[in-house]
């Protein structure tokens, strides 16, 4: 197949959009044949079907690197308690947040969790994403976690969509450990790990290293772990304070450190040495109200890519619109439309060690957008607005 008369943003570099004013691209199954100009199209790819986009915009297709998507319930009362003026440690230490999701994923089935969890997915295929990335931790029981994973991976047969699974064990000290994390991540989260990666379940290690969670010797043990099976590994990091995960994360060299708002120029300088991805999350800054924001110039100053994520969740980022996270991230954290595009595209695709996706030059998977736009910077301008004309998932139309 042959798409003419279309405007390219190849985004082969990070400095710009790199777009091809009147575009093609040949598609040979689920790879990118060739990317130019109309006019120098080779004659080998003329002689195939082709189809006219009528001038519209391409973009590789969307990536959310971070989401929650498969839980049990909805935590709206808990929306309106911090409205009422509690904070989200004070939810949290009164048995809300995610305890009170991990009772609801426990007591739901399988079948339920598939259910609800498609809902989320279908909405964010619909602004064009064809990868996620989809953690586990609102079992935090090795049941309820393995229910959780099975789920994630029956996405991608239920669904047009990839889907990378990240092992979220060490999300929450559970009730019935209370007092005791220690005790909990290595009578629990840390079998259940084992029993998970040899399901098959596990692409990726993950972990929440904050006050109200688990400290850096807590997750560094779990990421011992994690290194001897040879799974790469991610952090949620310095979301609500700095407590020395950013450090953690590049020391282990991690794919990406999610959130942020509390890392410093020092921890920006680590993950560029480590080259690992800074994943920002306006969704959950803004529902919780957060008035720090991460160091986005810092990260620009030493060369960390920014990606971006929905962080999809029933607590602090009930968000499933990509586009709308762009828009955050835009206004909010002050990143420009190129930094947002790119990093719910090329930047998300490393920060989930993924190589062949997120740019459009030859080779790369045929996974693509079509948008009812002219310019790449509507896509983080709209608000509430969809200008998504057809996705494009492994070379199908």
């Amino acid at each position: 197949m042959l798409l003419t008369n279309c405007k390219i943003a190849t985004l082969q570099t990070n400095q710009d959009y790199g777009l091809i004013e009147d575009g093609a691209i040949a598609l040979d199954g689920e790879h990118l044949a060739w990317v130019g100009r109309a006019a120098d199209i080779p004659g080998a790819h003329r002689a195939g079907p082709t189809q006219d986009l009528g001038g519209r915009l391409i973009t590789p297709a969307l990536i959310d690197c971070h989401t929650h998507v498969v839980f049990g319930g909805n935590r709206a009362t808990e929306f309106e308690l911090r409205l009422n003026g509690a904070s989200y440690e004070e939810v949290a230490h009164a048995g809300g947040g995610i305890v009170s999701t991990v009772m609801a994923t426990r007591a739901a089935s399988q079948d339920a969790l598939l259910a609800d969890a498609l809902t989320r997915v279908d909405a964010l295929i619909a602004e064009g994403v064809a990868l996620i990335e989809v953690k586990s931790g609102y079992g935090l029981s090795m049941d309820t976690e393995l229910k959780m994973l099975r789920v994630a991976r029956q996405i991608s047969q239920a669904r047009p969509i990839d889907v990378r699974t990240s092992f979220l064990g060490a999300h929450a000290v559970p009730p019935n450990n209370k007092g005791d994390p220690d005790g909990y991540i290595n009578a629990v989260c840390i079998p259940t790990l084992r029993a998970a990666h040899a399901e098959g379940l596990v692409d990726a290690v993950d972990g929440f290293c904050e006050g109200i969670a688990f400290d850096t010797a807590q997750i560094a043990c779990v990421f011992d772990v994690a290194a001897d099976l040879g799974l790469p590994v991610k952090l949620h990091a310095e979301q609500l304070s700095n407590i020395g995960g950013t450090q953690l994360a590049a020391q282990y060299g991690a794919l990406s450190a999610d959130h942020l708002e509390y890392a410093t120029d020092a921890d920006a300088k680590a993950l560029a040495k480590s080259r690992t991805i800074a994943v920002v999350l306006p969704g959950a800054f803004y529902t919780l109200r957060e008035t720090q924001a991460p160091p986005i110039q810092a990260f620009r100053d030493h060369g960390v890519p920014m990606a971006l994520a929905t962080d999809c969740n029933p607590g602090s980022s009930p968000l499933s619109s990509p586009l709308l996270a762009m828009n955050m991230a835009c206004t909010l954290f002050r990143m420009t439309p190129l930094e947002a595009l790119l990093g719910m595209t090329a930047h998300a695709a490393t920060a989930l060690g993924m190589s062949d996706r997120g740019r459009i030059s030859t080779g790369m998977r045929a996974d693509l957008c079509v948008w009812d736009a002219a310019h790449p910077s509507e896509l983080a301008y709209r608000i509430g607005f969809n200008p998504l004309h057809k996705r494009i998932f492994r070379g199908s139309l």
